[in-house]
C-alpha cells in the first residue's frame, strides 16, 4: 500500500514560506518593542521640551511601515518581502503621510 502524501507537505515553497513566516514574526516582536520604546522616548521628551524629536519621529514612521510590510506577508496578502529581503521602508511626503 503507497501512502499518498499531499504536494504542499513536500513543496519546498511551501516550507520556505513558513520559514520566513515564523522568522518576520520573531522580527516583529522586535521591531514593535522598539517602537514602543520610541513612543516612551517622544512622550518625555515632549514633556520636558514641548516638542518631539524629528529624528524618531522618521525613524517610527519608517518602522511602522516595515511592521506594516511584515504584517502584509504573513498573512498572505503580498508576496513581497519584507526587509532584510526587500527594501527599507521610506519616509513617506507630506502628500503621503496617509495610508489611503
Amino acid at each position: 500500500m503507497k501512502l499518498e502524501i499531499p504536494e504542499n507537505l513536500v513543496n519546498k515553497k511551501t516550507w520556505q514560506r513558513i520559514l520566513y513566516t515564523l522568522l518576520f514574526s520573531i522580527a516583529f516582536s522586535l521591531a514593535k518593542t522598539i517602537l514602543t520604546a520610541i513612543v516612551i522616548i517622544q512622550l518625555i521628551i515632549v514633556l520636558f521640551t514641548g516638542n518631539t524629536q524629528d529624528t524618531l519621529k522618521g525613524f517610527s514612521q519608517q518602522l511602522s511601515r516595515y511592521l506594516y510590510q511584515i504584517t502584509q506577508y504573513v498573512s498572505f496578502n503580498s508576496e513581497k518581502q519584507p526587509f532584510p529581503f526587500g527594501d527599507w521602508p521610506k519616509k513617506a511626503v507630506p502628500e503621503d503621510a496617509n495610508f489611503s
